[in-house]
């Protein structure tokens, strides 16, 4: 289904939080491209902009599918909307390589932030949602984007690339606005 037809349909999901099993392991390779993955990429996208995400890794729904959706800025501010199935991520080396500081957040664990340091750019190679190839480079929010979804479907959140102090502020930070975010946040909005 094109992406168009995908952000018009879908039904909202809650979003785990942080400590669910499905987070926290590699997720299964896509391998059919029918109808369930189209209905499951239109709730992703329904529930990432109830949520007002970035991106969402299938994970944050609780299937432990290896695709993520994207709809946010690039480097130039243009918006950019996409899926990508079975994603294989390409970091710059040597002297291309320049990191970037920035608040960083995930919608699994709403309403903490913390700086991290990632690449500038990053390249995303996969598949799209009909099964043909699709490669993805960008800066700016969505090349951060492309690295933190990525990192979902490997079992990995952000806060295990921070520091044990940093986690502790993220947790902190949490703490502090939870009782904000109902159990089946978003499909029951923020206080």
């Amino acid at each position: 289904m094109p992406i168009a037809e995908l952000l018009k349909l879908g039904t909202v999901r809650p979003i785990v939080a942080w400590g669910d099993p499905v987070l926290h392991r590699e997720a299964r390779p896509v391998t059919d491209f029918g109808p369930e993955l189209q209905t499951l990429l239109a709730d992703m996208f329904a529930t990432n902009t109830a949520a007002a995400g970035a991106g969402l890794a299938a994970a944050q729904i609780g299937v432990d599918l290896a695709v993520f959706i994207y709809d946010c800025g690039d480097e130039t501010g243009t918006r950019r909307t996409g899926v990508v199935c079975n994603p294989r991520l390409e970091l710059p080396e040597g002297r291309d390589r320049r990191l970037v500081d920035y608040d960083e957040g995930c919608l699994s664990y709403p309403g903490a932030y913390a700086t991290l340091s990632r690449p500038s750019v990053a390249t995303c190679h996969g598949e799209d949602q009909f099964g043909e190839p699709v490669t993805i480079t960008a800066g700016g929010l969505l090349g951060r984007c492309l690295q933190h979804e990525t990192d979902h479907l490997a079992g990995m959140v952000f806060g295990d690339r921070l520091t044990a102090r940093a986690r502790k502020g993220l947790r902190r930070m949490r703490d502090e606005v939870a009782d904000r975010y109902p159990d089946d946040w978003p499909v029951s909005p923020k206080s």
